[in-house]
């Protein structure tokens, strides 16, 4: 059998081609675990963003004003722009090189996340988190594939262990930091933690990394295909975020489900008709790979949902401050620094099905658990909860990136990086959205009944009830001079509508999370081996 391409890298001086003559090869140039460091440094920033802007997120709805649905587009809009163009950031790397498309990820996210804490309004940091966005979809497929094209087969899921832990400790560092800022300095300071980070990535990858890219990737460049898939993700992204500002039977969203169908048909029709298609849908005939494509974006529906509303529960309902919200997450973001180097070990001996069933078990679990929780829940209900998120996290990324990655040929890698990290943001929306939906419906639902059940006269409650914007936040609407009996009753009101609407959100995300398990069992390990040209 031929040895891969990319695994002579591990022994330089014993196979990789000798460098033309009068030219220097330069020290580390494409060595692994060099290049290993390099990509993490990028995908750091990434784990950061995740976590500091839901720390970040009850400062900026005061300081902005902003309404529930204000601040999910804070985070949906970045995914929004994540989810429409990974694909092809992820063919773009494969055909124009993929250290290229990387280093141009790092330094538009670095230089777009500076432009978010200099923004002076709600809009202008919407703007440049679709920017940021832009820029993570042209760096984390590229991140991937960098990986499967520089490490052989017995070493590519403790490379992805690692790159996952790494995510990992930026996750688990992320709310504490960003609390710290907050409290200490402004929520603006929390997004000039990439700009560091991002320039120790350029420097690194642009001395370590060798270029490597698909040599079939050549001819015409399948732009029908870019514009149909992008505007199909756009209208299914769009429809959902409308419906969770308006409801899932307002026209808008109705109408944005219907051109994403019409959308879709029509990709699928020019990707079986072009020579050299966007996604070659040949992929899918892959069970693995089409089981593990649906199960990241049910796992990650709960788990983003989960994430965006116990920030506001901590802060907003519990009345924690920002750095004290941050260590209390830590059970949940720093267990991922753990999960990620296991679960690359079970996926290495038992391949992905085994993490992909625990990891969606234990959040099927942590869904439930969280559901019971009360307004005064002591935080010895909460951590254990934390433990089984942060462990799911861990399994389902890198067991999940295994299975696509690892199923798709090699040539395709970017390609396969782009699908996975697609799957994840729509799920990400999906959760974020339809658990806000329902955390607001449920919220309208109760408010008034919960405010005259703590004793809060009919038609006051009545006034109140077109805040339940606010309430979905975590947010009593107190006006101000309001007695202090009738403040005690709307802020115990409010609180408990809150939690009403958050047990209803969580019980779903749990039913959601059994449904994964289903399609974990149909997973199973890779087999395409690693190749790739590399080029210097």
């Amino acid at each position: 059998m031929t040895q891969p391409q990319g695994a002579e890298v591990l022994h330089p001086s014993a196979s990789q081609p000798a460098a033309p003559p009068g030219r220097r090869t330069r020290s580390g140039h494409g060595h692994p675990w060099l290049t290993l460091v390099a990509v993490a440094l990028g995908v750091m920033m990434v784990g950061l963003d995740a976590t500091v802007v839901s720390i970040a997120n009850p400062a900026i709805a005061k300081d902005l004003g902003a309404s529930l649905s204000g601040l999910q587009w804070v985070t949906n809009a970045y995914l929004l722009a994540l989810a429409v163009t990974l694909i092809p950031a992820g063919k773009i790397a494969d055909r124009f090189g993929r250290k290229r498309t990387f280093l141009a990820g790092v330094i538009g996210f670095a230089v777009s996340s500076v432009l978010i804490g200099l923004s002076g309004g709600l809009g202008m940091v919407i703007f440049w988190r679709v920017v940021q966005g832009f820029a993570g979809a042209l760096l984390q497929p590229a991140s991937l594939a960098i990986l499967r094209n520089t490490f052989p087969p017995a070493k590519l899921n403790a490379a992805i262990g690692i790159w996952g832990s790494t995510v990992g400790i930026s996750i688990a560092g992320g709310p504490i930091v960003a609390g710290l800022l907050v409290e200490n300095v402004n929520w603006e300071s929390v997004f000039f933690l990439n700009a560091p980070l991002g320039l120790l990535a350029l420097v690194m990858g642009l001395w370590v990394i060798r270029e490597s890219r698909d040599e079939e990737s050549t001819g015409s460049f399948d732009l029908p295909g870019v514009a149909l898939l992008t505007g199909a993700l756009f209208a299914l992204v769009w429809g959902l975020i409308k419906a969770g500002e308006n409801g899932f039977g307002d026209a808008v969203p109705l109408v944005s489900f219907a051109a994403s169908v019409v959308l879709f048909a029509a990709f699928v029709w020019n990707e079986l008709r072009v020579e050299r298609p966007l996604l070659p849908l040949g992929l899918f005939k892959s069970v693995s790979l089409s089981a593990a494509t649906g199960l990241i974006v049910l796992g990650f529906f709960g788990m983003f949902g989960t994430i965006f509303f116990i920030t506001l529960y901590l802060q907003q309902v519990h009345g924690m401050s920002p750095v004290g919200a941050g260590v209390r997450m830590l059970p949940m973001t720093g267990i991922f620094i753990v999960a990620s180097p296991v679960a690359g070990a079970l996926t290495n001996r038992y391949g992905p099905r085994l993490p992909l069933v625990l990891g969606m078990a234990f959040t099927a679990t942590a869904m439930f658990g969280l559901s019971r929780i009360g307004v005064d829940a002591p935080y010895v209900q909460l951590w254990p909860w934390f433990v089984l998120v942060g462990l799911a996290f861990g399994m389902v990324i890198v067991a999940g990136t295994e299975a696509i990655v690892g199923n798709a040929p090699a040539h395709l890698a970017g390609v396969a990086g782009g699908l996975q990290q697609t799957a994840a943001q729509v799920g990400g929306v999906l959760g974020t959205s339809v658990l806000g939906v329902l955390m607001s419906t449920k919220v309208g639902d109760v408010l008034v009944s919960r405010l005259t059940g703590e004793g809060l006269p009919g038609p006051a409650a009545e006034r109140l009830s077109g805040q339940g914007g606010l309430v979905a936040q975590g947010v009593a609407p107190v006006p101000p001079g309001t007695p202090a009996p009738a403040a005690d009753a709307i802020t115990t009101g409010s609180h408990l509508a809150f939690m009403d609407g958050f047990q209803t959100s969580l019980t779903v995300a749990g039913a959601v999370a059994l449904v994964a398990i289903l399609a974990a069992l149909l997973v199973r390990r890779g087999v395409s081996p690693v190749e790739g040209a590399a080029v210097a």
